[in-house]
């Protein structure tokens, strides 16, 4: 699978979990497959093509983490799991989102 490919399907799969896990209702037995190929997935990309995207990937995975942690408590392996995917700071909440930081500070 070429590089672009990988990165797609990177993001799709985050992007998707990003979506499951807001607030609401969830099945977390469907969590650590989901989050073990997209751990797969961030691993399998050179580290120069993930620190093209890594702020993104802060955003769109830390909001996720901030969506589980209350289900599924912080020291889990799925929330450390996906940290491993994370290198700045998470968003504060599920809900923090760059354009609502800028609206808010301006």
């Amino acid at each position: 699978m070429s590089v672009n490919r990988k990165v797609y399907d990177f993001a799709a799969k985050a992007g998707a979990l990003e979506g499951y896990v807001y607030p609401q209702a969830m099945e977390p037995a469907y969590l650590p497959i989901w989050v073990d190929h997209i751990v797969s997935g961030y691993n399998e990309l050179p580290e120069d093509v993930r620190r093209e995207f890594q702020d993104l990937c802060d955003g769109t995975i830390g909001r996720a983490i901030q969506a589980l942690i209350p289900v599924i408590g912080e020291d889990h392996e799925i929330i450390k799991k996906l940290k491993g995917c994370t290198r700045g700071a998470l968003p504060s909440s599920p809900d923090d989102f760059p354009a609502r930081r800028k609206k808010s500070s301006g």
